[in-house]
């Protein structure tokens, strides 16, 4: 590590300025913060020092991702190698990128994997060529966009993007085109943060704005009727998987008066969902990682868990409203079990990982329970009243977004009315 560091000190002087390569200096902070702390040390009194920086933060939320990610890997091979042993499915011959390069059949034969659904290996190589083309494009087009703007305001690259750019393919579909990922990426990069001055001053979430912005531009492929799933295939088809509903949008397409859980309507277990089994965005399926991931950030400080249990109230208060009063509520969603919100759709990744962005969410402790309500409250409604949004938690949170500064504002008001009350009277 010293010869690394004794190298990065030598080019240093190129990048500083007036060197040479003065406008390529983001690039040489970033790597040299990655792999070291910053040189800069506040020595002034006044100041108060916390072990926790931006780059310990957003490793710690790498971290607890990493539950996620492994069900990304597994449960997207496990349904395509479900699909190929047990539906007469054949492997995809497509290259991985579209451009000519090797396919996915030919590394799983190159490595002598078969597509069994029993073998984990197997499971984990197959999903992982699925995920790891649209991790890469991600962070490779959103990388260059964040490179752009430090550049052009000669600051460093942030390592928000680092997150963001984890949490996006998270929230995509397996089969999404690259070609998307790297338009969705951009949109939610310059449009969702950078315009507003970057990483600390975007009031929404990059990587739900980048996902907003495909559901609605291409919304079939992202959540309609042509999301990739391997419950079953189309005779004939060659393909992984075959194109079908997501379970929300298969459960609103259920007759009114019945209980449109999974159970009924997919033959999916409740406990299939809460553990992640089941066909969906490659990162949202697992309620259970989810959780693992909730203890992580809750334990080291990271993410709020008022803002968590306030989305979870929220949309199970509204739940059991609506259900109580189903009978006078003309939708199928209505008729759910109102647990079933929980374990559905991507309620539990947004609740842990999108809504406690501390960027966009609400500042004051009493904001981030109205905050998190709100969210969960929108959700539900969302996904029982408006049926052409089979899905509610990335809308509801960027509503949520939008409103946690009105929503801080009353906070912070109704403190000082509470304040100016007792010093009044004493």
């Amino acid at each position: 590590m010293k010869f690394i560091r004794d190298q990065l000190d030598a080019v240093e002087p190129l990048f500083k300025k007036g060197g040479k390569l003065e406008k390529l200096y983001p690039i040489y902070e970033a790597q040299d913060t990655f792999l070291y702390t910053p040189g800069q040390v506040t020595k002034g009194t006044s100041h108060v020092r916390d072990a926790i920086d931006m780059k310990r933060m957003m490793s710690t939320v790498i971290v607890a991702l990493l539950p996620c990610i492994f069900m990304a890997l597994w449960n997207t091979g496990y349904q395509a190698n479900y699909a190929i042993a047990t539906q007469g499915a054949v492997p995809l011959q497509d290259s991985i990128t579209g451009l000519g390069f090797i396919s996915r059949d030919a590394i799983m034969q190159a490595v002598g994997l078969p597509y069994d659904p029993a073998n984990q290996v197997s499971n984990l190589v197959h999903g992982a060529l699925w995920f790891l083309p649209v991790y890469l494009v991600t962070m490779a087009v959103g990388g260059v966009c964040e490179l752009i703007f430090s550049i052009i305001r000669g600051h460093e690259i942030n390592e928000g993007f680092l997150v963001s750019g984890m949490l996006f393919p998270l929230t995509l579909p397996p089969t999404v085109p690259l070609w998307q990922v790297a338009l969705g990426i951009a949109f939610g990069v310059v449009i969702g943060k950078e315009i507003f001055g970057g990483t600390g001053k975007n009031f929404l979430n990059p990587a739900l704005t980048a996902r907003a912005f495909l559901y609605f531009a291409y919304a079939a492929e992202m959540s309609g009727d042509k999301v990739w799933t391997a419950a079953g295939v189309a005779a004939g088809d060659g393909v992984d998987g075959y194109t079908n509903a997501t379970i929300l949008t298969g459960m609103s397409a259920a007759p009114v008066g019945t209980s449109p859980d999974a159970a009924s309507t997919m033959g999916l277990s409740f406990w299939d969902c809460f553990i992640g089994w089941i066909p969906g965005s490659m990162g949202e399926t697992s309620t259970l990682a989810c959780l693992i991931g909730a203890a992580i950030l809750i334990a080291t400080g990271i993410g709020s868990w008022r803002v968590m249990a306030g989305v979870t109230l929220g949309a199970l208060v509204t739940s059991m409203m609506l259900f109580a009063f189903r009978a006078d509520i003309d939708y199928p969603l209505a008729y759910m079990n109102p647990i079933w919100h929980l374990v559905v759709g991507g309620f539990a990744f947004g609740t842990v990982f999108m809504a406690t962005d501390p960027v966009s969410a609400a500042m004051t402790e009493t904001g981030k329970w109205w905050y998190g309500g709100l969210i969960g409250l929108m959700t539900v409604l969302i996904r029982v009243i408006n049926p052409a949004f089979g899905e509610g938690i990335m809308l509801a949170i960027l509503f949520g977004n939008v409103m946690a500064p009105l929503i801080d504002f009353y906070a912070i008001q109704a403190n000082v009315k509470r304040r100016a009350a007792r010093y009044a009277a004493t």
